[in-house]
């Protein structure tokens, strides 16, 4: 109703101005000032002027009313708004635009889906390359400390084409799943014993601290991907040989939590609240030219999907500490 008085506002002001005029045209005019004559030309003109307003606002309510409220669904734009010519062609026009708007959108989502299945068909090529380089390098007799640098640069290498796999991978989420229950010290064990050459490597050793018998409800896929994002973190950031990653499950309410601590680094204070973005890497991250600032954005992003939690504590200098934890619904 605001918004058609809103419209109707400047044809309300001239009817007004011109009721003004032609009452003082009369009262000039007349050879008698019949007052009664001016103050019933007016009533007459405004019952016109309401009648008019009257259908106006009737063969056009539906089209006022779309207007002045927001639209809960796309598809609700095609709605009709009534039989006046105004409202047809705006129903034509919005017909037009959400058909054009879904042809823009099934081509930008045919050009996401292939992008995505580029990646995971050169993701599979490639790790095939590094295998067979790292079966060379295993043939070939070199200096320790070469062959060690030659390895660790394939461990990343390996890394960085899962981060990619499973970045495509995170937009097609819901086809890409199964839920079921887990043993958290299996899914731990596994984790470690997958990034083991990392541990011996930086001389980190693993500590897990977890019943046999917990469990959890979640993806093994995913939750052995996001246990090698923070594995690989809490190893790269330990300063020094000799440094523990501790693996601590414990009950909270009906809810699991795992920790997962390391004696590294730590976080600076003014970062802390923004690890989980995508390509922050903070202070830290640009001194060790170690994080490409991914691993922590898609282990929430997991999260979230999973209906998992994921929080990070930490102090500069002692280490960080990284939650998660396995709500119970």
């Amino acid at each position: 109703m605001k918004l058609f008085l809103r419209e109707q506002l400047p044809l309300i002001l001239f009817y007004t101005g011109q009721v003004i005029l032609v009452s003082l045209w009369y009262w000039v005019a007349a050879e008698e000032h019949t007052v009664s004559a001016v103050v019933y030309g007016a009533l007459l003109g405004l019952v016109m002027l309401l009648l008019y307003l009257a259908y106006r606002y009737y063969s056009q309510r539906r089209l006022y009313a779309r207007l002045e409220s927001p639209l809960g669904e796309m598809d609700q734009s095609l709605n009709e708004l009534g039989e006046a010519p105004l409202a047809e062609a705006l129903s034509d026009l919005l017909r037009n635009q959400f058909q054009l708007y879904k042809n823009e959108l099934y081509g930008t989502q045919q050009k996401l889906e292939n992008h995505a299945a580029f990646i995971n068909r050169w993701v599979h090529q490639m790790k095939t390359p590094v295998s067979v380089i790292q079966l060379s390098l295993q043939d070939l007799d070199l200096e320790d400390e070469v062959s060690e640098g030659m390895q660790e640069e394939i461990d990343r290498l390996k890394k960085g084409l899962e981060m990619a796999l499973y970045t495509s991978r995170l937009d097609k989420f819901e086809q890409d799943f199964k839920v079921e229950g887990i043993h958290l010290r299996d899914a731990v064990e596994n984790a470690v014993a997958e990034n083991r050459q990392w541990f011996i490597r930086k001389q980190v050793y693993p500590e897990i601290s977890i019943a046999i018998d917990m469990s959890v409800i979640s993806d093994a896929k995913w939750l052995a991907f996001m246990l090698g994002q923070v594995i690989v973190n809490a190893v790269n950031y330990s300063e020094s040989p000799g440094k523990k990653v501790q693996f601590i499950a414990y009950l909270l309410g009906l809810n699991t939590v795992l920790e997962i601590k390391d004696e590294g680094i730590g976080i600076a204070k003014e970062d802390l609240g923004r690890v989980f973005d995508p390509y922050f890497t903070g202070n830290q991250g640009r001194q060790y030219h170690e994080s490409t600032g991914m691993g922590l954005f898609l282990v929430r992003e997991v999260c979230n999907k999973l209906g998992h939690q994921v929080e990070i504590e930490s102090v500069l200098g002692e280490g960080t500490t990284v939650k998660f934890v396995f709500i119970q619904y």
